[in-house]
């Protein structure tokens, strides 16, 4: 019997997940002038599409994520001090 080869599923980059926002946004900018200036292939066009949108709604999330902990953050630091922690 022969050892079987296992192939690795193509990693799906439209997905994979920015190491930052700031590098999600510079990669966002860098999709739209190559959108905008070079004349891309329809697969192509559509596969950086998908990538901006992914881009776009990881930018999102992680802003509103960061909202909601400033938001926590405001509201400890507006809550009286307790009367016994002197």
């Amino acid at each position: 019997m022969s050892p079987s080869k296992s192939k690795t599923a193509p990693v799906d980059n439209a997905q994979a997940v920015p190491a930052s926002f700031e590098e999600a946004v510079a990669e966002l900018e860098a999709l739209v002038n190559t959108m905008d200036s070079q004349n891309l292939g329809l697969d192509q066009l559509l596969t950086d599409y998908k990538r901006g949108a992914y881009l776009v709604k990881y930018c999102r999330d992680r802003l509103s994520q960061v909202r909601k902990e400033v938001t926590e953050i405001e509201q400890t630091l507006n809550k009286p001090a307790d009367e016994g922690a002197q």
